[in-house]
């Protein structure tokens, strides 16, 4: 116990370097790009001493270094600084108006991912050399190579237009909402007991979860397929059998020792869904972090692109934290 504290420690401090060197990076590149975010905030035709008197406000007269040190001493205080457009918001407050939609698609699309993942993987490794398990192989190559606009677009078509089944973007129905208590809708929508907005949340996200969970589920189904046959065949499986142990507690030990692998990439994927849903958002017209960041990135708002990066290293730092930690407590051959 006191080696995995340890460990805990030892994994926490790493998160200091790797989101500083992000951030340094993130920080000169957005500033070496041509272009001016007070010239794309109030266009070209405002007279230059305006510009300048924005440019000295935002603190980009300054020189690079300046600027620099004195973003990261802010940071450091927990102050991510303010929008440097519309109203100037700080962008903490920005964040956190978007950030309770991406995690909420980002948790339905995990979820079904896992789930179709593991269900085509553990019939596939059952069935083993039979059609089922090759039409299981073919549907992990598929669905992994599946491009995101592509495949939503078509789901579109055919459940919101053609079928008239399902909504085609948004996140809820506007006059739906639920009482905010966490800003989940779908979660707010339960604990209020507003069956109405949960139906209608529900229905807005089951389409960018769908597209996102048949994506990723690929990687499961091959992962755990493969790992489902290399356990089947070991020692201890075939001593279980021949002793007479149930076939279902024989299948409840080859999935525990088969499913170590998959939680790391689960922890992946996650990570992935969180920081990459930018396609799907954009498809779906989904208003979280990934409309956010490209939005703020095409106005070069270097404050919120920055805020955003940062937050983002944070929470998949937090994240592999805690998929290393499970790892270990899962795999009693894991020391630390």
């Amino acid at each position: 116990m006191a080696s995995l504290k340890a460990y805990i420690v030892t994994r926490a401090l790493l998160v200091i370097p790797t989101v500083l060197i992000l951030l340094t990076v993130v920080f000169f590149i957005l500033r070496i790009l041509p272009g001016d975010p007070i010239a794309a905030m109030v266009g070209q035709k405002v007279p230059p001493e305006v510009v300048e008197k924005l440019r000295e406000e935002a603190g980009l007269n300054k020189p690079l270094i300046v600027q620099y040190f004195e973003y990261l001493f802010n940071i450091l205080r927990g102050d991510f600084g303010k929008s440097m457009i519309w109203g100037k918001r700080p962008v903490i407050d920005e964040i956190m108006l978007r950030f309770p939609a991406t995690l909420e698609l980002t948790i339905f699309g995990f979820t079904l991912s896992v789930l179709i993942g593991v269900i085509t993987g553990a019939i596939a490794a059952f069935r083993r050399g039979s059609k089922i398990d090759s039409s299981m192989r073919i549907y992990s190559i598929v669905a992994y190579t599946l491009f995101i606009p592509w495949f939503g677009m078509l789901l579109q078509m055919l459940c919101g237009v053609y079928l008239k089944l399902l909504p085609i973007g948004g996140r809820i129905t506007p006059g739906s909402e639920p009482t905010t208590i966490t800003s989940l809708y779908v979660l707010d929508s339960l604990l209020t007991l507003n069956f109405n907005a949960l139906i209608d949340s529900l229905s807005h996200i089951f389409l960018p979860a769908l597209v996102l969970g048949i994506v990723l589920s690929g990687a499961y189904t091959r992962l755990l397929r493969n790992n489902l046959i290399d356990v089947l065949s070991q020692d201890f499986i075939v001593a279980y059998r021949a002793r007479g142990v149930r076939e279902r507690k024989v299948v409840k030990h080859a999935m525990k020792n088969a499913f170590i692998p998959v939680i790391t990439l689960m922890g992946l994927q996650f990570a992935i869904l969180l920081a990459g849903a930018v396609l799907t958002e954009t498809t779906f017209s989904w208003p979280g972090m990934g409309t956010f960041l490209l939005e703020r990135i095409q106005y070069r708002d270097y404050t919120s692109v920055q805020g955003a990066i940062v937050f983002y290293a944070l929470f998949v730092a937090l994240i592999s934290l805690i998929v290393d930690i499970v790892y270990a407590l899962l795999d009693p051959r894991i020391r630390y």
